[in-house]
């Protein structure tokens, strides 16, 4: 299934992906100054902090707070009182009209040119319906049976265990990799990247396809699950070395691994429609052995509907969903923490150096949600710090931990913000946005209540600045911005050559890495970009003849790791059997 070039899908119930119209800024309206939100609900008493809760009441915002004073008409988190700019439109357009995948109708309210949707009570109504939010964010409605075979009536006793598996393949020339290399690779001219392998799908999916979560790297092997196994590849020429069967489908998976390679995915727990995502299998990717698998307990009431996402930091496996969030060793699968069972309950974690948790605080008016930020211990839960969001904004996305960069969003009218935070949690900056319009991609699993917090391509910061790429038309080259996380304002920009268009991916030894997209006649490239700014330079120049193929992965994920790129499908699908058997799903570069 083909998608143009920076076109992630949507979902339209779920926090923007993507920023909306409505600038960053705060409007500074005459003789009325801005206001920080009162303080949400006390925790539990000094000396036990409850996990997620304030350590502080949020002091109003006095002069030099970090606030850029900006021109009206650029409508930002901490001005909520109605004015003469409240309404107007910034300069950030529309998100893009979706590609679709077979099985998937067109979901309500999407397209272009109007604000992004927020996050509103009619999703109770969606669960309802059966239908359920897909990674970009295209609606797939459930029937009878997702499966081509009839699973409805299989019980969970019967199904199949996961289990830890010897190698598959050891690398003798019996495995499946490198199919059709020697082509692609035939026409390449002098300096361009070798392509290691191209892989298609083996995997018999069900009727409306599969999402699939990775790539990961982890020592020579990179891995990636969808449906109902985890398969490591040898990153050098695609040969599969291991393979875990899973008993149910693969539902959520962290961004990415603990340091020493391993990774714990949710599936499913069951067969039938009614299964949720809670049980918890851990995989060691580098040897591909199964570890500990436990279940994550249920709740009950309405939010036992709730799919929890996953985050990996230190030694925890985070996982958040509506209903209740907890810690788990990584080492053998002991709950760490839980969650509060009142007041401000976390509902998705950002992991990496740091743990990072949003929640939803009570409040007596669903149209004005209260959402908090913490800094969270990840061995016992407890929170270091709390940012109070203002009163009607929302976290939507973590596009970095360290330093802390967040996006903010407003349901009515809706607006979108970056904002920066200090080590500490206090407000540094508001990302100035200008005319320019942005478009940064982050994806997701199958979740209906649950939110990932963290994903997004298309930024990157260090200790300094926050680099963001704009969006242009289709065909025409795109610039990454640099911001100053002190004054949110921007330092430089550098315009990608010809007519590719950039992602930022990560910073990548101080500099930024970015993905060129592949054009008609060229294709991609990694590139990074000197934190000075600068023209971008190239470090893997993929060959002409793969241009249509990268061009033709459904929501790509890209990992650079170790000189080698990998790009692969973040989601598989195919109209028949045949079809599926050629769908091509991942390639990857190296020297």
């Amino acid at each position: 299934m083909t998608q143009p070039p920076n076109q992630p899908p949507q979902p339209p119930n779920q926090p923007p992906n993507q920023p909306p119209q409505g600038g960053f800024g705060a409007p500074q309206q005459p003789a009325q100054p801005p206001q920080m939100p009162p303080a949400p609900p006390q925790g539990p008493p000094p000396g036990a902090p409850g996990y997620g809760y304030p350590q502080q009441q949020q002091q109003p915002a006095q002069p030099g707070y970090g606030y850029p004073q900006q021109a009206p008409g650029q409508p930002g988190p901490y001005n909520q009182q109605p004015g003469p700019y409240s309404q107007q439109s910034g300069p950030y357009g529309g998100y893009p009209t979706q590609p679709q995948y077979p099985g998937a109708p067109t979901p309500p309210g999407s397209g272009g040119g109007s604000f992004f949707k927020g996050k509103p009570g009619v999703i109770i109504g969606a669960a309802v319906a059966g239908l359920l939010v897909i990674g970009g964010g295209t609606y797939l409605a459930l029937s009878g049976g997702d499966d081509k075979k009839d699973e409805k009536n299989v019980s969970k006793s019967d199904d199949p265990k996961p289990t830890g598996s010897e190698s598959v393949d050891q690398g003798d020339g019996s495995g499946d990799g490198r199919e059709g290399n020697d082509d692609l690779n035939a026409g390449r001219k002098p300096g361009e990247a070798k392509v290691l392998f191209l892989s298609k799908n083996d995997v018999d999916l069900p009727r409306n396809g599969a999402e699939v979560f990775g790539p990961w790297v982890a020592g020579d092997t990179v891995a990636k699950a969808m449906y109902k196994e985890v398969v490591g590849y040898s990153v050098t020429d695609g040969k599969k070395k291991w393979s875990v069967p899973l008993s149910a489908e693969v539902c959520s998976a962290p961004v990415q691994t603990s340091t020493d390679g391993k990774i714990v995915v949710g599936v499913k727990d069951g067969l039938t429609e009614k299964a949720k995502c809670l049980d918890l299998q851990m995989i060691d990717l580098k040897t591909g052995k199964a570890g500990w698998k436990k279940s994550i307990p249920k709740s009950t009431g309405f939010f036992s509907l709730s799919d929890f996402t996953l985050s990996i930091s230190g030694n925890t496996l985070a996982a958040g969903g509506s209903g209740n969030s907890y810690g788990f060793s990584m080492t053998d699968g002991k709950q760490l923490f839980k969650g509060p069972s009142e007041g401000c309950k976390p509902f998705a974690f950002a992991g990496g150096v740091k743990l990072l948790a949003a929640a939803s605080c009570p409040t007596s008016d669903y149209n004005k949600p209260k959402h908090q930020l913490s800094e969270v211990d990840p061995a016992t839960g407890k929170a270091k710090w709390t940012y109070n969001a203002p009163v009607g904004w929302e976290i939507g996305k973590v596009y970095s931990v360290s330093p802390v960069v967040i996006s903010l969003n407003q349901r009515e009218p809706k607006k979108w913000s970056i904002v920066a935070l200090t080590d500490n949690g206090k407000p540094r900056s508001q990302i100035q946005g200008g005319k320019d319009k942005f478009a940064p991609r982050c994806g997701g699993a199958f979740v209906v209540f649950g939110q990932n917090l963290e994903g997004c391509t298309g930024v990157a910061a260090d200790a300094s600045t926050f680099y963001m790429a704009t969006e242009t038309a289709y065909g025409t080259a795109n610039d990454v911005v640099a911001f100053s996380l002190d004054t949110g304002k921007e330092k430089w920009r550098s315009p990608a050559d010809g007519k590719r268009k950039m992602t930022p991916l990560r910073m990548e030894n101080g500099s930024v890495l970015v993905y060129m997209d592949a054009s008609y006649d060229a294709g991609g490239a990694v590139a990074t970009i000197a934190p000075t700014g600068g023209a971008p330079k190239v470090l893997l120049q993929h060959p002409a003849s793969t241009a249509e193929i990268e061009s033709s992965f459904f929501s790509s994920k890209m990992v650079y790791a170790d000189g080698r790129f990998f790009l692969a499908s973040g989601r598989v699908s195919a109209s028949n059997d045949a079809e599926e058997k050629e769908t091509k799903t991942m390639i990857a570069f190296g020297k």
